[in-house]
């Protein structure tokens, strides 16, 4: 009997690896599948090594470090000593799986990684560690493979697991939408996404509200709407809340607000990339510590910040980012856009064309076939 140990780091990780592994079982129902992962993985009926708690803690805090390496000498020494799988998939958390893979590759153990870390944008000499020690990448962009191919790594693209995942929308849904949030079909909805962090708030969430105060004098038929990311605690959202705020609040209802807005005002995450697979026109803008800022210029290695624009390797909408993520500058910038039907229509044809690029029909049953031919 063939086996695969799957290592995962956070909720998303999880998620993509139950769907690999409800292709992979159909593909071949003898194989036996252990992994580090939470409820998903557990729900198609892996056997959990361990769950991801001490995975998914943010920073790098002693304790952090302490429990991550303690963690990856269990999972080597159980790997080499007892399971002693066939084939191990690593699936995103970079910096975890990048050092696993040292031991693993000392071991003998064959591993992939799907869904690798984005090497392309930051930190290239980590593509060194994906040479030494990876056999094959699974790759989710399709420019990715030309850069671990010049350095002799073998890649394959399987395509982008969200264009799979993303639920797709009716008509009627949008309009039943609207009638729940009692919101004004004869208006544009531009609807804003100040984070998902308490640090994405506090340096965001003021300048996006006077960002819309201004457009909202300007420009009579729009109406805004905020969204409430829901893994945050409703009194952190509240405590970065601006006093002058009376925008609409919704909370749970991200994809809809994503697919039936015609503006969006976002800060920088994959939420750019969900709203482009719903070909929803935006502007990028962010903020954060100097200091920070001027620390990721250093191993930044791409002169965008955005998926969609990196993707096709142009600004296809304004980041306004640092000194320029300000009030005055967001809405001059949404005012443009939404003023111009020709730039409007030209950002909807090129995220039409990001969808095109990352969709190979399905992205999870390409790595399962992949795996299942491999292993």
């Amino acid at each position: 009997m063939k086996k695969l140990f799957i290592i995962t780091g956070e909720y998303s990780g999880d998620i993509h690896a139950a769907k690999v592994v409800a292709e992979l079982k159909k593909l071949n129902p003898e194989i036996e599948i252990e992994a580090i992962g939470g409820q998903n993985l557990a729900s198609v009926g892996v056997k959990l090594f361990s769950t991801q708690e001490k995975m998914s803690a943010m920073g790098l805090t002693p304790k952090i470090i302490i429990d991550h390496f303690i963690l990856g000498k269990h999972v080597a020494d159980y790997l080499t000593k007892e399971f002693k799988p066939d084939l191990v998939l690593l699936i995103d958390y970079g910096t975890f799986n990048l050092n696993i893979s040292k031991l693993l590759h000392k071991a003998g153990i064959k591993t992939y990684f799907y869904i690798p870390p984005q090497i392309w944008a930051s930190r290239k000499w980590r593509l060194r560690t994906v040479k030494d020690n990876i056999d094959k990448v699974l790759t989710i962009f399709p420019f990715e493979n030309k850069m671990y191919e010049e350095k002799g790594i073998k890649a394959e693209f399987v395509g982008h697991p969200l264009v799979d995942e993303l639920p797709r929308f009716e008509k009627e849904e949008k309009e039943e939408f609207f009638e729940k949030y009692k919101l004004d079909k004869s208006k544009k909805l531009i609807s804003i996404f100040p984070g998902s962090r308490a640090f994405e708030l506090k340096f965001l969430f003021k300048r996006f509200v006077e960002a819309a105060k201004i457009i909202e004098k300007k420009k009579e038929n729009v109406q805004f709407v905020i969204s409430h990311a829901p893994n945050l605690k409703d009194e952190v959202f509240e405590k970065f809340l601006p006093k002058n705020c009376d925008f609409k609040i919704i909370k749970g209802d991200n994809r809809k607000l994503l697919a039936f807005s015609d503006f969006l005002i976002l800060a920088s995450g994959t939420v750019a990339l969900e709203a482009s697979l719903y070909e929803t026109p935006m502007l990028i803008a962010y903020r954060g510590p100097w200091f920070f800022y001027f620390v990721a210029m250093l191993v930044i290695c791409t002169k965008y910040v955005s998926l969609p624009n990196v993707i096709l390797n142009k600004f296809i909408f304004p980041e306004l980012l640092q000194g320029t993520c300000n009030p005055e500058k967001i809405a001059q910038e949404t005012l443009k856009i939404i003023n111009s039907p020709s730039k409007y229509s030209e950002i909807k044809t090129d995220l039409k064309k990001v969808r095109t690029l990352l969709d190979s029909e399905n992205s999870t049953l390409n790595a399962a076939k992949i795996i299942a031919e491999d292993i």
